[in-house]
């Protein structure tokens, strides 16, 4: 049995503390918030969807209480390479079910159930001094918050991180008094993701959350662009003025969502965040005035933008490589050159095309990415639906869950042709250009005042 500290109880710290003390090591997490304070003294800190497989981890844990809250079944993406003009509709169902949980509800449950267990926790603010005596006293140190000084001893891998800055300027707001079930808007998947995805502008997505009070609404998320139409939140000074602004870029760019947004009213009056992040990799472990060693794991050891729905799951990622590698891990030989060869793996494993997924979506869309989205142009979101554009719309969705099913094709066209040819019998090219027309002729459509572009239900098959 090994002493291992944790700083910080969010959901990285806690489902890495569970985990290992599943493990036998004994487990103490360090944090400036206690269980009851996760409810009533801080704003989620993000939507924190997690697809099939990070909640495998949860259940392989004993932690998933929520499964049949707001199950998320599939993503409905409108595409619009400038305000205006809506290009591509596309809707793709994820094979298993994916949960946004406030992370407020899940934190607080998570620490009574560490507790519960065995863990310990010392609800304090750890600085440097103080995180030298816990280091000193334990055999690992993980670090899951890396505010202030403590984030300073993790320095940027460059080599490895793309960005110097942040590539979007966010507003989340948590919203109630809307739709759950939108099917009579066409979209068939009754708690699925709203993506408005602008070219020229930046994001909006709209997820299914189950609120830390117990019940279905909305997280939702603008991703602007700096100096471009959506970047207008910098003078909100709280949620409503964050949610008043939100209604009003609907009504002028995202008009075929406005009915569904327009009563929406705040869930609390913490629900609501707005800043920036920078994407970035960390180098994993840090290094105390002392000497003494400690790792980064989750956010703390690479930072996401949320564009692409990865940063709760990248965590997980890393957290299942981190139990694995403590489990086998006998010696108990929690080294410098441990650390980093337990990131260098997930780093392989899954990290590089988490990041890259993550990536392409902040990037101006590749021919690959153009190539994979017209080939998807008429799905449905039906279940019954066997069609070749199903079957790559649930691709590219089920790629949220693995990065590594889809996302080197979203990056080579030639790859991206192959994985066509793979599933139409070598028929890419012909695809690609019935796609192309049926797209024209939408856009016509929606020129002379015809129906909307790209609206799935009113799509003739390709194939």
């Amino acid at each position: 049995m090994s002493k291992i500290a944790i700083i910080g109880s969010g959901i990285s710290g806690l489902v890495a503390g569970i985990g290992l003390l599943d493990q036998g090591h004994d487990v103490t997490i360090y944090s400036n918030l206690s269980a009851e304070d996760w409810l009533t003294k801080v704003p989620p800190t993000g939507t924190a969807c997690r697809f099939a497989s990070s909640i495998d981890l949860e259940d392989e844990l004993g932690l998933n209480q929520w499964n049949d809250s707001t199950p998320i079944n599939g993503v409905h993406l409108t595409f619009c390479p400038k305000p205006g003009r809506q290009l591509i509709d596309l809707m793709g169902r994820l094979d298993r079910p994916a949960l946004a949980i406030d992370v407020r509800l899940q934190s607080h449950a998570w620490t009574l159930e560490f507790e519960k267990r065995g863990g310990k926790t010392v609800v304090t603010n750890v600085d440097i001094p103080a995180l030298e005596e816990i280091a000193a006293a334990a055999d690992l140190t993980l670090v899951a918050a890396g505010k202030a000084d403590i984030g300073k001893l993790f320095e940027v891998d460059e080599a490895r991180s793309v960005y110097d800055k942040p590539q979007r300027k966010l507003a989340m707001f948590v919203i109630r008094n809307v739709a759950m079930d939108r099917s009579d808007e066409g979209i068939l998947m009754t708690h699925g993701i709203k993506f408005n995805f602008f070219g020229s502008e930046g994001e909006q997505f709209s997820v299914p959350y189950w609120h830390r009070d117990g019940y279905q609404c909305f997280n939702a998320i603008f991703e602007a662009k700096p100096g471009r139409v959506f970047d207008k939140f910098d003078d909100c000074k709280n949620g409503q003025d964050v949610l008043d602004q939100a209604k009003a870029l609907f009504k002028e760019y995202i008009p075929w969502d406005y009915n569904w947004i327009k009563d929406a009213v705040l869930t609390d009056e913490r629900g609501w965040l707005k800043g920036s992040v920078r994407p970035c990799y960390k180098r994993p472990v840090g290094t105390l005035p002392s000497g003494a060693k400690v790792m980064a794991v989750g956010d703390t050891a690479n930072t996401l933008d949320p564009i692409g729905g990865q940063g709760a799951n990248n965590c997980y990622r890393q957290i299942r490589v981190l139990l694995d590698e403590a489990k086998k891990n006998t010696d108990r030989d929690f080294s410098e050159a441990w650390m980093n060869a337990t990131f260098d793996r997930y780093y392989e494993e899954v990290g590089k095309n988490t990041n890259a997924f993550n990536n392409i979506l902040l990037e101006e869309i590749t021919p690959a990415g153009i190539r994979l989205l017209c080939a998807q142009y008429g799905s449905t979101g039906d279940i019954n639906d066997a069609s070749l554009q199903q079957k790559i719309a649930n691709d590219f969705v089920n790629n949220f869950d693995d990065p590594n099913l889809l996302t080197e094709r979203f990056q080579d066209d030639a790859k991206a042709r192959q994985y066509i040819d793979a599933l139409s019998g070598g028929k890419a090219g012909s695809v690609d250009r019935k796609a192309k027309m049926s797209i024209a002729l939408g856009q016509l459509r929606q020129v002379i005042g015809g129906s909307r572009s790209g609206h799935p239900l009113a799509n003739p098959r390709l194939a």
